[in-house]
């Protein structure tokens, strides 16, 4: 490797004194996600501008010897983006940019540092809409996004991040940039190989560019909130719904949640009495017609115990306060210091499954409290360990670590994934063969060995 001195000179050549940052601060905001299982370390912050910066970065990292980890918003929950062992750090904050728009296409390629919401905007400026939507939408970053393949509050209806990329530009971990696809929606000319890059937590090389396909803007958005009497009732009540409607989100949450949730964002309860638990419904209604079928089938899961009380949106102002209700739960939950788990797995199985958790939770952590939520019409469920009072965060988090081990055994046996859309990183790449067989991984491993021969592009993530 080469020395410190050396690397900094050399990287100084190629981006200026100023797009270098060492100071203790910038190390410790830039070196991190929002995970605080691992201590940042890194060595230097980068902020390149264009992708030919990139490549003359990491043939240089090729060359000297050194490691680097891609950082985008830093908001991921795996550590995916944790600087924890001396690597550079390449961020991807000045590369924000729209470069091009194709109105015929309904496409736009943009930096992949450009964050989530100045995507939306730009697409609602055009008439158009992109609907990967996030808690996180805020700070999050497109190539961030791309990298962990994310999900959001949308996917029932629109599906996970990977359905919106058309093409990407890449800098792999070999230093080569590589067009992969170039925006086009049919393209019959060999691998996919964009699609090993999304969804590859940057274990690969760097996006550097992406072309998003953009979608047609909903109309007259409806917003539901169900108070439900048990976990029972809810895979009856979406079914119903999709029965008859097509739903844009169908997302849950318990009432610990809810209590949780109304007192730090001060809301007011949405309905007249508590219940154990919450169903969020979200569906288009351009017509007079999807209400009044909407309105039917609320009163029919009303007559058969499916839901106890509810509430529809009569403005975009109440529409939103519902929505907060699910928006606000990790903001509202983090002075809790909690454990997140986000698994996923078939909808037939979801009962089943949480009665499995809940009941191996409870005989080997009694002193856990658990907040259940999430895109449960999709299949994705997160829990949330609450950190005891009585426990520091370093044994409550190895307490957490002990239990996941028998949630795990449960995902296992029914054949579900251990990051439905945070990602592996770090903090899950010990369980990794729950959910991936020996020879999955092996073919994973010369993947990467593929596109990074010298294992430097965010080492130690996914798998060692």
């Amino acid at each position: 490797m080469g020395s410190y001195v050396e690397i900094i000179e050399n990287l100084t050549l190629i981006l200026g004194e100023n797009r270098i940052k060492t100071d203790l601060e910038s190390l410790k905001i830039w070196g991190c996600d929002r995970t605080r299982h691992f201590d940042p370390k890194p060595q230097a912050i980068l902020f390149p501008q264009t992708t030919e910066q990139v490549q003359q970065i990491v043939r240089l990292a090729n060359q000297l010897k050194f490691a680097i980890t891609p950082s985008g918003g830093r908001t991921g929950l795996s550590a995916g983006a944790v600087a924890a062992n001396g690597e550079f750090v390449i961020s991807l904050d000045k590369m924000n940019q729209v470069i091009s728009f194709f109105p015929a296409d309904r496409m736009v390629r943009v930096q992949a540092g450009m964050i989530t919401e100045d995507l939306q905007n730009y697409a609602l400026q055009q008439n158009l809409f992109f609907p990967v939507d996030l808690a996180a939408s805020g700070s999050s970053q497109i190539g961030g996004n791309i990298s962990t393949n994310a999900g959001g509050i949308k996917v029932i209806r629109y599906g996970m991040t990977r359905n919106w990329v058309l093409g990407l530009t890449v800098v792999t971990g070999n230093g080569d940039i590589l067009r992969l696809n170039k925006g086009m929606v049919k393209n019959a000319t060999g691998y996919a190989m964009q699609h090993l890059f999304i969804g590859g937590e940057g274990t690969l090389g760097l996006i550097t560019e992406a072309d998003i396909r953009l979608d047609r803007v909903p109309k007259n958005l409806q917003v539901l909130v169900f108070g439900v009497p048990e976990f029972a009732a809810i895979m009856p009540i979406l079914s119903k719904f999709q029965a008859e409607i097509d739903l844009t989100a169908f997302e849950f949450f318990d009432q610990r949640v809810m209590e949780i949730v109304m007192a730090h964002s001060q809301l007011q309860p949405p309905l007249a009495a508590p219940c154990p638990y919450y169903v969020l419904i979200e569906f288009e209604a351009p017509y007079e017609i999807i209400l009044e079928k909407a309105m039917q089938i609320f009163e029919s899961c009303m007559e058969q115990g499916f839901v106890l009380d509810g509430v529809i949106s009569q403005s975009i102002e109440q529409a939103k306060n519902l929505w907060r209700l699910r928006e606000d739960i990790s903001e509202s939950c983090a002075p809790y210091l909690p454990y997140k788990v986000d698994v996923s797995v078939l909808i037939s199985y979801i009962d089943d499954f949480i009665k499995d958790v809940e009941k191996v939770l409870k005989q080997h952590h009694p002193e856990f409290k658990i907040c259940w939520f999430g895109h449960i019409g999709d299949g994705n469920l997160h829990l949330n360990i609450l950190k005891p009072q009585n426990l520091d965060k370093d044994e409550f988090y190895a307490q957490c670590k002990h239990a996941m081990r028998y949630v795990f055994d449960i995902v296992e046996k029914y054949d579900g994934a251990i990051s439905a859309e945070h990602g592996i990183g770090m903090t899950k790449k010990a369980y990794l063969g729950y959910s991936r067989s020996d020879e999955e991984i092996v073919y994973m491993k010369r993947i990467k060995s593929i596109f990074d021969h010298n294992l430097l592009i965010n080492p130690g993530k996914i798998f060692d």
